[in-house]
C-alpha cells in the first residue's frame, strides 16, 4: 500500500458496508502482463489482511490497443471462477459486438486498437480490406472467440453500487438521477462529468479518461492511468471510509 487518499473537507466520507473491501482496477487495454501482476498483489494483500467479503471490480476497457486482449479476457474469466468479481462494460467492449453484427464497423474499430484485439485471437487482418474480407474476418472472429469469453463480454454490467460508492467506466450525466442514466453516458461521457462539482448521490469511481496519477476529487476518483501506453495499471483498495493505492 503506497499512500492514503484523504478528504479533509468532508466530515462524512463515503462508506462501504462492514466486512466489505473493494479492489477497483482501471482500464487494462490488452496489458495482460500488468493485470497478472495486479491480481497477484491483490491476493497477497488479501492474505495479509483477511476480510469476510473482498470484491474485485474491473472498470472496463479490457481490450484494444495493448497486445494481449485475449489473455486479459481469459484472466478475468478464470478470476471469476474463484473470486467475487464485478466486470463492468467499457466503451471498447462495444466494438466487439458491433463488429460481430456489422463487419463494416471494422473501419471504425481499427482506429481504436481493434486490430490488436483481432491479432491476439490469432487472426491476421490486413490494413485494407474489401467488404467480403471484412465479412469473412467477422465470421473468423466469431469462431475464434471462446464461449467463456463471449459469456463474460455479453454479461458485463454498466454500473455497480456498493454502500456509498458507484463504480462505472466513464462517469454519469450530471443532473440525471442514477436510475435514469443512459448507457452512452456511462460508457463515453467526459467533460460534462469531469468538470462537474455536483454531488452525484454516490461517490463515483471511474476510468475512461487517462490521467498521469489517480485523480481524486470531492465527488469522484479516476483510476485510468493509461496502462497500455504508460505501463502503469492502477488498483485502489476501498474499505469502510478509506481509499488507498495498492
Amino acid at each position: 500500500m503506497k499512500r492514503f487518499f484523504t478528504r479533509p473537507s468532508e466530515p462524512h466520507p463515503p462508506q462501504l458496508p462492514e466486512g466489505v473491501r473493494i479492489y477497483a482496477v482501471g482500464d487494462v487495454h490488452g496489458r495482460a502482463d500488468l493485470l497478472s501482476q495486479i491480481l497477484s498483489r491483490i491476493d497477497a494483500h488479501r492474505a495479509q489482511n483477511p476480510i469476510s467479503r473482498p470484491i474485485d471490480v474491473f472498470l472496463g476497457d479490457y481490450v484494444d490497443r495493448g497486445p494481449s486482449s485475449r489473455e486479459v479476457i481469459e484472466l478475468l474469466a478464470e478470476r471469476g471462477r474463484t473470486h467475487e468479481v464485478v466486470c463492468l462494460k467499457g466503451n471498447h467492449e462495444t466494438y466487439i459486438f458491433d463488429f460481430l453484427s456489422d463487419p463494416e464497423s471494422l473501419d471504425n474499430w481499427r482506429q481504436y486498437g481493434g486490430y490488436e484485439t483481432l491479432l491476439s485471437y490469432g487472426l491476421k487482418p490486413s490494413m485494407r480490406t474489401a467488404a467480403h474480407e471484412r465479412r469473412e474476418l467477422s465470421r473468423s472472429f466469431a469462431k475464434a472467440l471462446p464461449e467463456s469469453h463471449r459469456y463474460l463480454l455479453s454479461g458485463l454490467k454498466t454500473t455497480f453500487t456498493c454502500g456509498d460508492y458507484l463504480f462505472v467506466h466513464a462517469g454519469i450525466k450530471p443532473g440525471v438521477a442514477l436510475n435514469r442514466q443512459q448507457e452512452d453516458d456511462l460508457l463515453w461521457i467526459r467533460e460534462d462529468f469531469l468538470l462537474s462539482d455536483e454531488h452525484f448521490g454516490k461517490f463515483v469511481v471511474h476510468g475512461h479518461t487517462p490521467v498521469r496519477e489517480p485523480e481524486f476529487r470531492h465527488n469522484r476518483l479516476n483510476i485510468d492511468t493509461g496502462a497500455y501506453a504508460t505501463g502503469k495499471l492502477t488498483c485502489v483498495v476501498i474499505e469502510k471510509g478509506e481509499t488507498s493505492l495498492l
